[in-house]
């Protein structure tokens, strides 16, 4: 293969976990532009559903701003059985949601959408189940002082302070922190993004 740079791509999101592990692997985006979509769940939609409606949705309306480069986008929900646990509103409302997952198992779903330039796409889901040790309500209460629930579904980071709350993970680690690595890769280089 040529030393020709490989092409930018564009992120469709303003997380900072996300741009970060790109960094991890090379594959830096040559420009942040969120897209900004509504995402209230469906009546009766899956987290699964709802993950990969998301991304797509997200990928496209930044897509449509940038038609000819390649579009990656990402959406995550906490799911608890059959409840959908979102990004908290404020403080009582992270609480409440450690106080769901204290002492249970729950599933974390990461969808990636890519939108390659003349309008190709593809998407990927990756499900993790990951198992918090019981916390006691100091331990909530600190966490939720930590302000590190902000912006994040199910009102935790395992990247951070509750990744000391994790007593198991069987799946994605990237994915949990909200960008599955190796879906990621393969679904940019599947669509004909280079690789390095």
């Amino acid at each position: 293969m040529s030393g020709a740079p490989r092409p930018d791509f564009v992120l469709a999101s303003a997380s900072p976990r996300r741009l970060e592990l790109l960094r991890h692997i090379g594959l830096a985006p040559g420009k942040v532009d969120p897209a900004d979509i509504d995402e209230t769940p469906l009546a009766g939609e899956t987290a699964r559903l709802l993950a990969m409606r998301l991304a797509r949705a997200k990928a496209a309306v930044t897509a449509a701003r940038h038609p000819q480069t390649f579009v990656l986008a990402a959406d995550t929900v906490v799911a608890l059985g059959r409840r959908l646990l979102g990004k908290p509103e404020n403080e009582t409302d992270a609480a409440r949601m450690l106080g769901l997952l204290s002492g249970r198992a729950h599933r974390v779903l990461t969808a990636v959408a890519v939108i390659a330039p003349g309008g190709r796409a593809g998407a990927r889901l990756s499900e993790t189940r990951v198992q918090i040790k019981r916390l006691n309500q100091r331990e909530i209460a600190a966490y939720v002082a930590s302000r590190e629930w902000e912006g994040k579904a199910g009102g935790y980071g395992v990247q951070g302070r509750a990744g000391a709350f994790v007593t198991a993970l069987n799946g994605s680690y990237t994915g949990v922190v909200g960008l599955p690595l190796y879906e990621t890769r393969a679904l940019l280089v599947g669509l004909g993004y280079p690789e390095a």
